[in-house]
């Protein structure tokens, strides 16, 4: 079978798991953007316990295996009651994984934030909250976003690993197909190349917009 062929019999196919792919990227970015700003902050806080909480956690999730914590997700929790579709399992999964590392980004960018900056706000005599908000929280999205973009690409490659509990995204189709037909060269080739492609001329681009974006939103030219 030519690889023409090949793409006209079953590109429809992966294409139904390549949107599928894209929705769990989708999901699992604004997850993994919640939980790093929460837990970012919640580092930096001066009480033992949120401190210790948010420690706690990031330690755990970047400390252990994604695809072990996804298989808990899916397959360990409906021992404890709790059962979580597909779908669900690895979007939680993928988010709570990477928001781990997120946090630590977020920490990063707010201690970057430059010492002037912090003396202004208690001039000013915002609440911490206010000086959070007003100050320090806009001038850390130029620090954090080349890092983050970079994480945004690694969850990306990620998602693949939801083929694992049956989602039927790109790789479960390149698996299943490759399981009727043996042609594991046009599968998994065709299945490289969707990735690559969204990365690339789609997810990579929108990053770079943003950086851009957040630069001239405090004043910085974006190199």
């Amino acid at each position: 079978m030519s690889y023409f062929a090949f793409l006209s019999e079953h590109g429809p196919t992966m294409l139904l798991g390549t949107v599928t792919t894209i929705k769990v990227l989708v999901c699992s970015t604004i997850l993994y953007i919640i939980i790093s700003l929460i837990f970012g902050l919640m580092r930096l806080s001066k009480n033992p316990l949120i401190q210790g909480t948010a420690t706690v956690y990031i330690e755990f999730f970047r400390g252990t295996s994604l695809l072990v914590q996804l298989f808990w997700f899916y397959y360990v929790l409906p021992f404890f009651g709790l059962t979580l579709e597909a779908f669900t399992a690895g979007v939680v999964a993928i988010g709570m994984n990477f928001g781990a590392y997120g946090a630590e980004i977020v920490r990063g960018g707010i201690l970057a934030v430059p010492k002037g900056q912090w003396e202004g706000a208690f001039a000013l005599n915002f609440t911490p909250a206010k000086r959070m908000r007003k100050i320090i929280i806009p001038q850390i999205f130029p620090i954090i976003l080349p890092p983050a973009a970079n994480l945004t690409v690694e969850l990306l490659k990620a998602t693949a690993l939801v083929a694992l509990v049956t989602v039927v995204d790109l790789t479960f189709e390149a698996k299943q197909i490759n399981s009727i037909t043996w042609l594991s060269a046009q599968c998994f080739g065709t299945a490289l190349l969707i990735y690559y492609i969204i990365s690339r001329f789609f997810l990579v681009p929108f990053l770079r917009w943003l950086e851009v974006l957040a630069a001239r939103k405090v004043g910085k030219d974006k190199i």
